[in-house]
Parts: structure tokens; C-alpha cells; sequence
């Protein structure tokens, strides 16, 4: 069944159920919540196993996926389409500990620490920024110790000052992006554009037609002109012949 993270409450369906079977159901409730507190404001699929011969019960909680968490503790309806050029949030080292301790339990680590990488390795593919580092940059920070007092003690919500310096850091990290791509657009050497070949004819000779279809021959500038063939010469009347 799907719950509200820490909210859940009897009702009719569920007491149906574990009532004949001998589970007390205050029980029940109290234990979901307990197991569900980290998933305040988010539906979590609970799974509740009853023993009717023992009258013992187990919970089973899952959780959505890591990515689903990170998107909706920052409010966000998607991940950037294009991760490597456009950063969508700025997501805090606490609000990572707060999703690493959901999905611990599910995932194949062993310390809170791991987790806590795990998470933020899933920040990069969605184009999110933890404290104002690529992920791979965070994950080195915490494998130098830069955050293990907020780890060790479970700091899941930073403070008011510290969303200002984010939304800071997200801008300032989205304009230097922006000039690099400018640049490197700029510095790409552009297809030089076709000339158009001329195509005009010289202008015909004056006082000479020209006719259509043929190609007038080009006069060179300065040439002296070709000189006109003599006239034939008229035929002589034949001797004896008046």
C-alpha cells in the first residue's frame, strides 16, 4: 500500500485485515511511521507481513527512485536536457544526507558516507550542482573528509544563509559555462560563404544587332580595330560585245 511518509492512520481496509488475524494495529502504525519519517511529503510504498500464528508483524519499505528524491526535494518537475551545458540546481550537502539515509537501505553500501557519493553521483546525470561542484569534484571533497562532521552527525537541512550562497553559486557556474560556449563558437572557423560568378555579357558593338542564342565575342580594350575587306571590283564587259 501507498503512505504518506510518517502519516499513516487506521482505516477500515487495514483493520479489516490484521484485526482477525490477531495484529494490533496501533502497533502497525506506529512502526510505519517510524520507518517512513525521512519520506515526509512523499507517497512510499509499505509492504506489512503478518505472522497470525506468532501475532508478529514485519514492515517492509520501499522508496522511489534516487533521482525521483532528488527531484523533489528541490521542487523540480525535470532534470536539464543538456547536463553538460545547463545546470537546472544547486542541491545542498545536507539535503544529500537527507535522501542517502532513505535509500541506505536499500543500496549496497555500508556506511552513511557511501551513500551520501552514491546520491550525488545521480545529481550529474540530471544536470544538478552539489555545492556548486560537478559531482565528481563533491565525491572527492568527502572522500578528503571536507564533510564528515555533517555526516557523522546526520545534518539533513541547511541553513537559511546557505540557500542564498546556492542559487549564488548555480547562476554564477550557468554564466561561466555560457561565455566558455560563446567563445568556442566564436573561435570556430565559419564555411566560407559561395561567391557568385559574374555572368554579365559585354554590351554589343554599337550600331551592330545581336542575335539570340549566340555569344558575342568581347573586343580587347585598346586593340586597334580589324580593317574592313576591299570592295570587289566590278566586272568588265567582254571584248566585242558593246
Amino acid at each position: 500500500m501507498m503512505i504518506e511518509g510518517g502519516k499513516a492512520v487506521a482505516n477500515p481496509a487495514l483493520a479489516q485485515k490484521l484485526g482477525p488475524a490477531g495484529i494490533n494495529l496501533g502497533q502497525v502504525l506506529t512502526s510505519i511511521n517510524e520507518k517512513t519519517s525521512s519520506f515526509r511529503n512523499m507517497k512510499v510504498p509499505v509492504k506489512i507481513i503478518a505472522d497470525t500464528k506468532a501475532k508478529t508483524f514485519e514492515i517492509e519499505v520501499g522508496s522511489p527512485p534516487t533521482h525521483e528524491l532528488i527531484k523533489s526535494e528541490l521542487s523540480l518537475q525535470k532534470g536539464s536536457g543538456t547536463p553538460d551545458k545547463q545546470k537546472v540546481a544547486n542541491i545542498s550537502i545536507e539535503q544529500l544526507i537527507k535522501i542517502a539515509k532513505m535509500k541506505k537501505e536499500g543500496m549496497l553500501v555500508k556506511t552513511l558516507k557511501a551513500a551520501v557519493k552514491s546520491v550525488a553521483g545521480s545529481c550529474n546525470s540530471a544536470g544538478i550542482l552539489v555545492e556548486g561542484k560537478q559531482s565528481k569534484e563533491i565525491c572527492e571533497a568527502i572522500n578528503h573528509g571536507t564533510y564528515d562532521d555533517l555526516i557523522n552527525t546526520e545534518k539533513t537541512e541547511p541553513l537559511e544563509e546557505k540557500k542564498s550562497l546556492l542559487k549564488q553559486q548555480l547562476d554564477a557556474y550557468n554564466e561561466r559555462i555560457k561565455k566558455e560556449l560563446e567563445k568556442a563558437a566564436a573561435a570556430t572557423p565559419q564555411p566560407a560563404a559561395k561567391k557568385e560568378e559574374a555572368t554579365a555579357e559585354e554590351p554589343p558593338a554599337a550600331g551592330k544587332a545581336t542575335t539570340p542564342g549566340k555569344a558575342t565575342t568581347p573586343t580587347t580594350k585598346g586593340a586597334p580595330a580589324a580593317k574592313a575587306a576591299p570592295a570587289k571590283a566590278e566586272a568588265k564587259p567582254a571584248k566585242g560585245k558593246k
